[in-house]
This record gives C-alpha cells, structure tokens and sequence, in this order.
C-alpha cells in the first residue's frame, strides 16, 4: 500500500510539475504563426527595415555623383535676339540675331580630389550596407522579443485565470464550512482578500498581454494569432570567448565602424586636393546667323558666322586664407574620431556579447531551478491541502501555497521567455541573426549590392527610378489586439 501511493505520489508531481509547460500548449490551428514566418513579415513590411533599405540606396548614389567631377561635361546654349532700336548711323548692327554654341570640358588632373572623394564615397556604401546588416539584427531581435513577449504573456493570464478559478472555488468551500461553524469569518475574509488580489493580478496580466500584442502588431504589422513555439536556435556558441571571437569578426557594427574609418583616412586626401593645382582641357564651338538683318549697303559683313576655339586651362591656388590646411586639419581630426569610435563599438560588442551569453546562462539554470520549484510548491500545495482536510492546517496556509505554486509557475514561463532572448541577443552580436542565417521563410533575401552594382557607373542624365511607392504595410485595418487566450490545458499526469 505505501510503495503504491508512493507511485501516485510521483506521478503527481511529474504532473505538476508539467503545469506550467501546459500552460503553453495548445490546440495546433491549421494556419499556426511560427517564428520564421513572423520574421519573414516583418523582413518584408517592417518600415524600419524598408526605410533603411532606402536609405542605403540613397547613399549608393554618392558615387557616381563623386564620379561625376572627374567626367567630361557637355553644354549647350541657343540665343536669340532682337535690335528694337537701331542707331541710324549704324552700317554693322543687325536687326536680329541667332546664335549657337556647344562647350566640352575634359578634367585632366584635380589634386587627387575625384579619387579620394570616390574611394571615400565607396567607403561609406559599404558602411551603410553593414548599418543595414544591424537594423536587420535589431528588428529581428525586437521580433523576437515581442514574438516570446506574447507566448509568455498568454501563459500568464492563463495561469492568473485558473488561480481565480482555484479561489473561487476555495472561496465557496471556505464559505459553505463557515455556515456550518467548520471555519471563521476570519478564514472567510482571508480567501475574499486573496481572490481579489488575484482578479487584480489577471487584469494586470491582461493589460501585459495586450500591450505585447499590439507591440507585435507593430514590428511584424500583423496580428499575433497561434504562436507556435519557438524553433531551437542555431549555432549557439559553447563558451563566452567563443561567441566574443565571432562577434569581433562578424558584428556589422564593428564592420560599419571599419569602414567609416577607412573613409574618413580618404577624406583627408580630398582635403589636401584643395590646394593642388587643377588641370583642364575645352572646346567650344560657336554659331551665329544675322538672319539677313544686316544694313543694306554694308558688304564687309557676314550674315553667318562660325567659330571653333580649343584650349587648355590651369588654375594654381596661391593663398586661399588658409582654408585648405584647415580642411586637412579637420579631416585628421574626424580620422582621429573614428579610430576613437572604433575602439568604442568593439568595446560595447565585447560588453554586449559576454552580457548576453551571462544572461543565457543564467536563464537557463534559472529554468532548471525553477522547474524543480513548480514541482516542490505543487506537491507542497497538495500536501497543505490534505492536511488542512484534518485540521492540522489553516485556509492561510491554502492560500499561501497556491499563491507560491502560482508565482513559481510564472517565474518559469518568464525564464523561459528571457532566455530564448538572451540566447538571440548573443547570436546577434555575433552578427549571426540575420534572415541569411535564421533560415526566414518567403522570397528573395533583399540583397543592397544589387542596387549599387546598377547605380555605380550610371552617367545617364535621365536615368530616374520610378516614383516613390509605400512599401511597409500599415496596421490601421489590424483589429486592436485583446486579452483572448486559448483555453488553458493541463499536461496529463504520467502513467
């Protein structure tokens, strides 16, 4: 008889012990949102995301500008006038008069102006592209966060909800052994006290859940309808070092932080263009046609003339106010700044990543801790209960059970929720969160070296790009979200 109720009394607590992780099953719907597919939404509307995709294209465009001081230039001019007064004297003036003419300006030597500028320009295409690399993180990262913050806000309420239905139940109990003088009013009012303080406690929850959905609403511009639990993430690193390696080598700040430096090295080159001599080559070309409007009488005078004129120009600053070594100045100091900035953003990765990995860590032996917690406080809640049916324990000491098993309960499903976000804080620092590495679901990656592969030798004067169109979605026809959760489901007890 004791051996058997020993097994009921292990079974019991592998049940309980599972409550907690019930509390986020659910019926599997037939069009459940997984994790890969809230990303993909978010990769595809979210505006933070598609703004700096446009921005990124804005400043592929700095190239060919900077390319375009080194390019010849055409122009051409049409003039047409007429004499309304002519002197009466005049035997040269004509009336009227067309003319036309064509320049062509060739750059021969600049200082080095254009190749600086250019290689500096390119530069900061590659920073903007790494800036692109982080905001893709950092969306992802808020995904994420709001995609757990949800999952964990419904099991909260679910929990509070059954917590309200247990005392209620022990209200009516605790009501039903006063009438028959079993109890005291003070065991009455205990468990009034405590039912309140645990309907508060639901609508507080309610209010989290709500705001998690409409934060989710807000990064992935949709509703957040049959989360599915999250996949095992990938290529978690073993040891702290390990992950700060990666990092150093694959965080885009780091990479951005890089690249400005190398543009800033160039932009002192451009500075010291500006007191090199400057080199030239034109050819202009000339109509004009009097349009018969010459004098009568005068036959020293052409009614056409054309002219054609070649020429090389150089231009030598001498003394410019100093503005040119101030330019050089200004330039080492902004090269100074990014050596210092740099250091800065590999100092705040080093910090960031070992952070992360220490918070997943801690997590994850807080998960284990707690998981024998919710095991304990609900064979500790039975045990109370049983002893109170024998008069060896009071309603205080029910209500404080089931609100420790309750509290446990809740502190599991939240480590659970931190530590998934911790461990995608790491693989984001390690510059290992992006859709090329998460496996996001839908179409083509949106990949920015298309964009500057088309744009770069652009010479075109009329090589516009179609008008401007709204790419990320609004949520205006989003319902606003509420506290609805799935009907709460208890894992069976093992057999």
């Amino acid at each position: 008889m004791h051996d058997k109720q020993n097994k009921v009394a292990d079974r019991r607590a592998r049940w309980l012990a599972g409550m907690a992780l019930g509390a986020l099953a659910m019926a599997a719907p037939a069009h459940a949102e997984t994790l890969q597919g809230a990303l993909a939404k978010a990769y595809e509307n979210n505006p933070t995301l598609t703004g700096a995709r446009a921005g990124q294209r804005a400043n592929d465009e700095n190239v060919p500008i900077q390319k375009s001081a080194g390019l010849p230039s055409v122009g051409a001019s049409v003039d047409y006038q007429e004499n309304l007064v002519v002197p009466g004297n005049s035997f040269f003036t004509p009336g009227r008069s067309l003319s036309t003419g064509a320049q062509v300006s060739v750059p021969i030597y600049q200082g080095g102006a254009v190749r600086n500028a250019v290689k500096a320009a390119k530069y900061r295409v590659e920073a903007g592209q790494a800036d692109l690399r982080a905001t893709e993180a950092s969306v992802f990262s808020q995904v994420v966060g709001a995609y757990m913050d949800v999952i964990r806000d419904i099991a909260i309420v679910q929990l509070n909800q059954k917590n309200v239905s247990v005392l209620r139940t022990n209200l009516q109990a605790t009501s039903d052994r006063f009438e028959i003088g079993d109890l005291t009013r003070t065991d009455v009012a205990q468990s009034q006290a405590r039912l309140a303080l645990a309907e508060g406690d639901l609508r507080t929850a309610e209010s989290n859940l709500i705001r998690s959905r409409e934060s989710y609403i807000r990064l992935v511009g949709d509703a957040p309808d049959d989360l599915q639990s999250p996949p095992t993430l990938p290529n978690l690193p073993a040891t702290a070092e390990e992950a700060v390696a990666i990092a150093l080598n694959n965080n885009p700040d780091i990479d951005a932080a890089n690249q400005r430096l190398g543009a800033a090295r160039a932009d002192i080159g451009a500075a010291r263009a500006t007191r090199a001599p400057k080199l030239s080559a034109t050819l202009t070309g000339g109509y004009n046609n009097n349009l018969n409007s010459i004098p009568a009488g005068n036959t020293t005078s052409d009614n056409t003339t054309t002219s054609t004129i070649a020429g090389v120009s150089m231009t030598v600053p001498i003394f410019q106010g100093g503005r040119p070594s101030a330019r050089v100045r200004q330039a080492q100091a902004q090269t100074s700044q990014a050596i210092e900035s740099y250091v800065a953003v590999e100092r705040d990765v080093i910090a960031q990543t070992r952070g992360a990995y220490a918070a997943w860590q801690a997590n994850e032996r807080i998960i284990a801790a707690t998981e024998q917690a919710v095991g304990a406080n609900g064979l500790s809640l039975e045990g109370v209960r049983a002893e109170n049916s024998v008069g060896t324990r009071s309603i205080l000491d029910i209500l404080n059970a089931e609100q420790e098993y309750l509290n446990t309960q809740v502190q599991l499903v939240s480590a659970r929720r931190n530590s998934y976000v911790a461990a995608f804080s790491v693989l984001a620092a390690m510059g290992k969160a992006e859709a090329r590495d998460l496996g996001v679901e839908g179409g083509a990656l949106y990949d920015p070296e298309v964009n500057y592969r088309r744009v770069r030798g652009q010479i075109f004067d009329w090589a516009d790009d179609p008008k401007p169109q709204q790419v990320a979605t609004d949520t205006k026809s989003v319902p606003a979200a509420t506290a609805n959760v799935p009907a709460y489901v208890e894992t069976s007890p093992q057999q």
